[in-house]
């Protein structure tokens, strides 16, 4: 039941990134067309590479710019607190490696399997508190 959502979840995600994946490239594709006659086959490419790297940058920024972890009591330096301020500080770092962590996972089942496993895991109980 929980791997079929998940299986669907996917999916869905995938749909999603394929369609974005063919708007880009049409874009690319009209953006090149409208600028080939004008400045010429080789600039047209090159503006067309420059626009779809500032378009990557402005997401980048867009996307960490609002990220701000909630504080953990007594821990003020937790680990996701530094990899949010390194991601702030350097998106195209950050990007980079979300990235080669992605292909890691893809490539290796059994990390994908933990994962997948760890998320969907059930919660164990708080503790009883103490009598003192």
């Amino acid at each position: 039941m929980i791997f079929q959502k998940f299986v669907g979840m996917v999916a869905a995600f995938a749909a999603i990134a394929a369609a974005a994946v063919v708007c880009v490239i049409a874009l690319a594709f009209a953006i090149y067309a409208a600028l080939r006659d004008v400045i010429g086959p080789a600039w047209a490419s090159a503006a067309v590479a420059g626009i779809v790297a500032l378009l990557a940058l402005i997401l980048a920024f867009l996307l960490t710019r609002k990220a701000r972890p909630k504080p953990v009591k007594g821990d003020s330096e937790n680990l996701t607190s530094k990899l949010i301020e390194l991601a702030r500080a350097r998106p195209l770092v950050a990007a980079g490696a979300v990235a080669a962590a992605a292909a890691v996972v893809i490539k290796n089942p059994r990390i994908l399997t933990a994962i997948i496993t760890a998320a969907f895991a059930n919660r164990p109980p708080p503790p009883p508190p103490s009598k003192r």
